[in-house]
């Protein structure tokens, strides 16, 4: 699939998200990246296989709005 030397990483490795953009569409909020991934906004994913990625997001923190104290 990757014609990229060195090549880009497989949609199965835990770098997946380093592949070269090959299309993105910012009003959509998703890119395909080089190895197949669907990468969105959230930073959830979609690979090749049909496989899910469930979006990765910080943590709430909760100084700031004063609850847990």
């Amino acid at each position: 699939m990757c014609q990229h030397q060195p090549p880009c990483p497989p949609p199965d490795a835990t770098d997946r998200e380093a592949a070269r953009l090959v299309a993105h569409y910012p009003e959509q909020g998703w890119c395909v990246l080089c190895n197949g991934v669907l990468l969105f906004e959230d930073t959830g994913e979609l690979l090749p296989d049909g496989q899910v990625v469930a979006p990765r997001r910080p943590a709430a923190d909760t100084t700031a709005t004063g609850v847990g104290q």
